[in-house]
């Protein structure tokens, strides 16, 4: 028995979601999250992860749970909560505050609390460094005002520049800004000032910064509006002891400068990611970016390198960078001075949550498509070596192996194999295809809500494919498929799903296709494209491109693709406009909290599709976003998909999923 055999139980397995290693080296903490007790929601709580083989243990535990962890120079452990503070009475338990547990063992205990939460933090000398939301005007009387508030039942929020949404949460009617504060021996931080007084959108949930080792200066990516609801991303240094004085560091026009900020442990350098805005023609790069922060003069690094995650090592000199590379996001070593990088791990593994040591090794989570995230010490010379992880290794119910194909037009296409036990030429599976979204994306790592171990449990083979516009294969193949959608991305997805079908152990005359966000869109552009499909699912999905373009939370992302709304390639790459060729089953999925692809793609699809006689369903989820996160839901989710799945592929009697009775 495997955790994929019941969903129940996979929903209930713990996950490490993050690493932070202590300043000298000596210990590492880990985030984990596992289902509540009441078995309706995650909490998370710290872990440590001892270096020298001993099991983990658990370091928090409180009903709110903690998220974050940071250390501090003298090796405290800094995290955010919604714990009530003891020493408070009637304490405010619906926003975040950040606390402190000592190194020196002991309770933990709040250092910073602000009305509007603390939503992050970073640290460097004796300095705290946090972001909180903040209503306009008299900071004294935030608090009262909040109250009144919701006192009132005023929930309306008046905008005056773009953007208004992100993801899945509204912005405003309060503003982030960062505030410092001095960590003493004391129990709360001390001398909080606010380094961003008035910044309107300038630090929205998506800002990412740090400090420099001394605690004086702060860097942070900054949003700067532009005409027509454009904006850019600067890269400033705010000082945090006179004022908040703030210089511009990188900015460019038609280009952003974005996260990950790291500072180099001498405080000279900073690293952060550079990208072009992109339009119909030109495709979009990222690249690291080097900046002097005394100077402000840039400078790239690593190559053609796409970085997903940054750590600097102990001398300043160069970097460690994960980045998307064929189907894997290897770790590479980055010379600062623009040097040619070199790879550090040889395995199909995907690296994340990177941690520099002294010695020159890097402490990171270690996944891939067939393994869930675990801790690993990678030595300086590329060997890895596992760690004891507080979350188990699910058995998986079957193997990976790779594909690949040539499409029309001479491009190799590589895609991964997800094969369930006992898979033959005797006993073929039946087949699913599972497109990626993004769509600058890649198949390379273990994914706890798009898992394909569940279909496999099931019987599928699945097959993961990185078409045109997946990261880790040069610009090219970007290019290929950028403002070329349908077409290009259909043509590659038939070919890789050819060669798929000609493999033993998988059923061509037994297919199914699904996908989400971007894969969504190329499930509904299938669709109206082939028959050659039993049956489709389409997730959080676009479906009128040019509705979806002026409506969704970053509408001048998709203008520079797509150009003017109402523009020739709004009309020749939206799904819609084959409706009248679709003839296979479809089960859509959307939840009323998706701000990335609103609501209104899947009703606007549903509706198409019923009143055009198509055989389909729709799975609705009011109080789920982009994602479906609560594990009840995500129990649904699968159910239904698989309930599906078994009346059109393998011809069983439509079945109503019990969680849904």
């Amino acid at each position: 028995m495997t955790p994929f055999n019941d969903i129940r139980d996979y929903v209930g397995v713990p996950r490490v979601t993050s690493l932070r290693l202590s300043p000298d080296g000596t210990r590492l903490v880990g985030v984990v999250q596992a289902l509540n007790p009441d078995g309706k929601s995650y909490g998370t709580s710290l872990w440590e992860i001892p270096l020298d083989g001993r099991r983990p243990y658990r370091l928090t535990r409180s009903v709110k749970g903690e998220a974050g962890a940071e250390f501090t120079a003298a090796g405290d452990v800094l995290f955010g909560s919604r714990r009530p503070d003891p020493t408070v009475k009637d304490a405010d338990e619906e926003v975040s505050a950040l606390w402190l547990l000592p190194a020196t063992a002991g309770e933990a205990r709040q250092v910073a609390s602000r009305p509007g939460g603390v939503t992050g933090f970073a640290t460097g000398g004796r300095t705290v460094v946090f972001t909180s939301d903040v209503l306009p005007g008299d900071e004294a009387t935030e608090a009262e005002r909040r109250k009144s508030r919701k006192d009132a039942g005023i929930s309306a929020i008046l905008h005056e520049d773009y953007p208004v949404r992100y993801w899945d949460h509204d912005l405003g009617p309060g503003e982030p800004r960062l505030f410092a504060g001095s960590l003493g021996d004391d129990e709360r931080l001390s001398q909080v000032r606010d380094l961003t007084p008035q910044p309107g959108k300038a630090l929205t949930s998506h800002a990412s910064y740090d400090v420099t080792p001394d605690g004086a200066t702060v860097v942070t990516t900054w949003a700067v509006p532009l005409p027509h609801g454009e904006l850019r991303s600067e890269l400033v240094a705010i000082d945090t002891t006179d004022g908040g004085a703030r210089r511009v560091l990188a900015a460019e026009d038609g280009h952003d400068f974005e996260g990950p900020v790291k500072v180099s442990p001498d405080g000279r350098l900073v690293a952060c990611v550079r990208s072009n805005h992109a339009d119909t023609r030109r495709i979009p790069e990222s690249t690291l970016w080097i900046v002097d922060l005394a100077t402000g003069k840039g400078r790239p690094a690593g190559g053609g390198l796409w970085p997903a995650d940054v750590a600097w090592a102990a001398d300043s000199r160069s970097l460690f960078v994960a980045a998307d590379h064929r189907g894997r996001r290897p770790i590479f070593r980055v010379p600062a001075d623009g040097s040619a990088p070199v790879r550090l791990t040889p395995d199909d593994a995907a690296y994340l949550s990177l941690n520099a040591a002294s010695d020159g090794a890097v402490y990171a989570l270690r996944s891939a498509v067939d393994a869930a995230p675990a801790p690993v010490r990678v030595t300086a010379d590329g060997a890895v070596e596992p760690l004891a992880s507080p979350a188990p290794a699910p058995e998986l119910p079957g193997t990976l192996t790779e594909v690949t194909a040539t499409a029309d037009d001479g491009a190799t296409v590589r895609a991964w194999l997800v094969l369930p036990e006992g898979a033959s030429a005797e006993s073929p599976a039946p087949f699913l295809l599972w497109i990626h979204g993004g769509p600058l994306a890649s198949w390379n790592d273990w994914s706890w809500r798009w898992n394909p171990w569940i279909m496999a449990q099931h019987g599928y083979a699945v097959l993961l494919p990185d078409p045109c516009l997946s990261t880790g294969y040069g610009p090219e193949m970007i290019r290929r498929g950028w403002a070329g959608w349908g077409p290009r991305t259909h043509a590659d997805l038939m070919a890789i799903t050819d060669a798929a079908l000609e493999l033993p152990g998988v059923d061509a005359s037994r297919t199914a296709a699904m996908g989400g966000s971007f894969g969504g869109y190329m499930a509904n552009w299938v669709a109206g494209h082939t028959d050659r499909f039993r049956a489709i699912v389409t997730h959080a999905s676009l479906w009128h491109l040019d509705q979806f373009a002026g409506t969704t939370d970053a509408s001048m992302y998709w203008q520079r693709e797509f150009g003017a709304p109402g523009g020739e390639l709004y009309d020749r790459l939206s799904p819609h406009r084959s409706l009248e060729r679709i003839t296979t089953p479809m089960l859509v999925i959307h939840g009323d909290k998706d701000y990335r692809v609103p609501i209104g793609e899947g009703l606007r699809l549903w509706w198409d599709l019923q009143r055009s006689g198509v055989e389909s369903k729709f799975l609705y989820f009011p109080d789920e976003n982009h994602w479906v996160l609560k594990p009840g839901n995500a129990v649904v989710w699968y159910e239904t998909v698989l309930a599906f799945l078994a009346q059109h592929v393998l011809g069983r009697e439509w079945k109503r999923p019990e969680s849904l009775s």
